[in-house]
């Protein structure tokens, strides 16, 4: 916007006092197009702070997907579904009821967030926990005191592996304050206060599906706001793994077990000769000495492998990688 200087102003005075200058020209003016604004409902995160806490948890959701798959014996798939802003109260609004709330501080950062978890989600995952399939209940109902004791201890596991994707923002370290089930009973933040809202997907087994979300105030996230920048944490895939990290992941990766399968060859018999093998009888494969063995790992063709022995055991050594892997 253009400033006149007093000698202007004085001119422009004289030129309508004279009728040089016409009132109604001076009121025609270019029209300038106002952005509606809503004061009770301001967004506080750009669209770029949107993005790295989408990138940010997406990483959090991996490392839990992979944390819950080992401690529950049993895949687990965890995905970022939407990553949104909007106020308290219609954050609670959106709450089905009974749910459960983890209500939690994050020092040094100030202030408190809240995890609440879907029963669709919960209920499978309490089930594996006490070494059932995964099933969730057929219809909706509040958790046992048990169950609830249950859901604050996998709180304390997803807390930590969240500290584990925040420490290229920020070291943090997170400690539960309260679990809830009624989102009516307590005012934990103003109704007007603006949230980042990050919806997780999940699926437990193979029918499983839920969900949980993560409700981040603005007045926590604001110290480290200046810090979420894209291009800053994420321009590279590979990141620094101290000996912390490197102790969780080899604690982990005990846990799980795979199938894996040695294919020395193959031969095509008739009913009739498979009914009569004995005990000493020789096959002839489709396959020579010379040429490498198929390793299976799960229905994956993965490695190429020689047969040999350990000590008194067989065991075959793994000569090349398989590019892609086929299914069988």
């Amino acid at each position: 916007m253009d400033i006149l200087s007093q000698n202007e102003i004085d001119s422009l005075l004289d030129a309508l006092s004279t009728g040089e200058v016409q009132i109604e020209e001076c009121k025609e003016s270019k029209q300038v197009e106002y952005k509606q604004y809503d004061f009770r409902r301001p967004n506080k995160f750009s669209k770029e702070q949107l993005r790295t806490l989408q990138v940010l948890h997406g990483i959090f959701a991996r490392l839990l997907s992979n944390f819950l798959s080992g401690y529950l014996r049993n895949e687990i798939q965890i995905s970022v579904a939407s990553v949104d802003q909007l106020t308290f109260e219609d954050f609670i609004r959106g709450i089905p009821t009974p749910t459960v709330l983890t209500v939690f501080s994050a020092h040094p950062l100030k202030g408190t967030a809240i995890f609440q978890f879907d029963p669709m989600f919960l209920f499978p995952v309490i089930d594996l926990f006490f070494g059932g399939n995964g099933e969730a209940p057929s219809s909706v109902r509040d958790l046992t005191d048990i169950e609830l004791s249950v859901a604050r201890k996998l709180s304390v596991n997803i807390l930590e592996n969240l500290a584990l994707a925040w420490k290229d923002i920020v070291q943090v370290e997170p400690t539960i304050e309260t679990v809830e089930t009624n989102p009516y009973l307590h005012r934990i933040f103003s109704f007007n206060e603006i949230v980042v809202l990050i919806t997780f997907s999940t699926q437990v087994g193979e029918t499983g599906k839920g969900f949980f979300n993560l409700c981040l105030p603005f007045p926590l996230l604001d110290p480290v706001m200046f810090q979420m920048n894209y291009q800053r944490h994420y321009s590279s895939q590979d990141a620094a793994v101290d000996d912390r990290d490197k102790k969780r992941l080899h604690h982990w990766m005990g846990f799980p077990t795979v199938d894996l399968t040695v294919i020395a060859g193959q031969s095509q018999l008739s009913v009739n000769d498979f009914l009569q093998l004995q005990e000493g009888d020789v096959l002839i494969l489709d396959r020579k000495v010379e040429q490498d063995m198929d390793v299976f790992v799960g229905e994956n063709l993965k490695y190429k492998a020689q047969a040999g022995r350990s000590g008194d055991r067989l065991a075959v050594q793994i000569t090349a990688l398989v590019e892609g892997g086929k299914d069988v």
